[in-house]
């Protein structure tokens, strides 16, 4: 099992977000399976061309996305990510739910600020 990233250097996505995105996707859909040891951030960085901290960026994101989980020199490996991006979203979504609320929304202009939130964020 080896990981794929593939940068796109034409799109306006930044090459951190790129990297990040590849690989919670990845974790996400088992194709990195839980445990499975991510390169250091030198080589990640050396084999894609891109500088370390690029490369540090993107594990930092991750890492406080509750993707992956650095054990000091060890190294780096993927984390249960399915999980902590549920649970994070679902606290995010109550947090959101009872603060629309709180500020007199409707049902139905919180869901709707809800969807053109998701709209704008995945670029639909």
């Amino acid at each position: 099992m080896t990981l794929k990233i593939d940068l796109d250097p034409d799109t306006a996505t930044a090459p951190y977000e790129q990297l990040r995105s590849q690989i919670s996707g990845q974790a996400r859909s088992g194709a990195l399976p839980v445990g499975f040891r991510l390169p250091t951030v030198r080589a990640l960085a050396e084999e894609l061309g891109l500088a370390a901290n690029t490369v540090a960026k993107a594990y930092r994101a991750l890492e406080a996305d509750g993707v992956i989980e650095t054990r000091g020199r060890n190294g780096t490996f993927v984390a249960s990510a399915g999980d902590a991006a549920d649970r994070r979203a679902a606290a995010a979504a109550q947090e959101y739910a009872e603060h629309a609320r709180r500020l007199g929304l409707s049902q139905a202009q919180a869901l709707s600020s809800v969807q053109d939130a998701v709209r704008a964020a995945y670029g639909r």
